[in-house]
């Protein structure tokens, strides 16, 4: 299986290194490519380093790069999830604007009916936000907002991380292990929760 993942400068730096983690674990190939905003936003929000991140992909692709093999729709791929996905580059896909092999790579993907996952990163959202969500999902993308859970009763960010990306994962058919609804959870003792978790 060959994803693209996209990362723009929009908060939320873990949940795309937890996807790409978890892409890595499931023998995924990925491909990544990453905004100049997501560079600063990755050293803002986490340990990691450039090539720290870099190390986590198959492929990395240079972000002005338009004649990289993802810009094509004959290079065959399983889908792309952009993680976070900021405002302007949910706009500049909904416009067609393909300036950089981000929206470039989005817009194939829409044009080949191939799985788009846009986890946007804004609150609250304007009028200007919620057209462009419903253009594009109109279009057959997937408008997926990283909502936090909490029926699984998460203790650490790390279970809050993993829960979103699981669901995220799940729009391209694939599954890691995460709490689910109506599914017993053998590592939650009632006892010592606390009277709100």
């Amino acid at each position: 299986m060959r994803i693209v993942v996209g990362m723009t400068g929009a908060t939320g730096a873990p949940l795309a290194v937890r996807t790409l983690q978890a892409l890595r674990d499931l023998g995924v190939e990925t491909h990544l490519i990453c905004s100049r905003w997501a560079e600063t936003t990755l050293k803002l929000e986490t340990q990691l380093s450039l090539p720290d991140l870099h190390r986590l992909a198959a492929t990395v692709h240079r972000l002005d790069n338009l004649a990289a093999s993802v810009a094509s729709g004959s290079y065959r791929t399983d889908g792309m999830v952009i993680v976070p996905c900021s405002m302007k580059t949910m706009a500049a896909i909904r416009m067609g604007l393909s300036d950089n092999l981000i929206v470039r790579a989005a817009d194939v993907t829409l044009k080949e009916r191939r799985p788009l996952v846009l986890v946007v990163r804004e609150a609250p959202l304007h009028e200007l936000h919620l057209e462009n969500m419903q253009a594009l999902a109109r279009a057959g993308a997937v408008i997926f907002p990283p909502v936090l859970g909490f029926y699984h009763r998460p203790r650490t960010l790390d279970d809050v991380i993993d829960h979103i990306v699981g669901r995220i994962l799940d729009q391209f058919g694939l599954s890691m292990p995460v709490p689910r609804w109506g599914e017993p959870s053998s590592q939650r003792d009632a006892a010592d929760e606390s009277p709100l978790l």
